[in-house]
């Protein structure tokens, strides 16, 4: 009975390595790009601030407070915040999947 057991867990564990490497492999990529990204939006998001604080002031309150919500969505605290948090979900599955096969 232990020998059948032994197999099926040593063949659930041999299905379970590539998709444990490819979860693995996608989150390092994924955080690669979102670290380049929330650097290059962050200095996206100053100069839409900056402008949009320029249009609000001079030009149309309206348009400036537009501009000032792309900027913060733009900024790394907005959407690149969400995909770092959907990301890290992804590496939490990851995780459980590793822990219930290899234990």
């Amino acid at each position: 009975m232990k020998a059948v057991w032994f197999i099926l867990k040593l063949g659930l564990k041999i299905l379970a390595a590539p998709l444990v490497l490819a979860l693995a492999l996608f989150t390092w990529v994924c955080f690669g790009l979102l670290y380049v990204s929330s650097f290059i939006f962050g200095l996206a998001s100053t100069v839409v601030a900056l402008l949009g604080v320029a249009v609000l002031v001079t030009y149309s309150p309206q348009n400036g407070v537009i501009l000032l919500v792309i900027a913060f969505l733009v900024s790394p605290v907005g959407l690149p915040m969400a995909a770092a948090w959907l990301v890290s979900k992804v590496q939490d599955l990851r995780f459980a999947i590793q822990d219930a096969v290899y234990g």
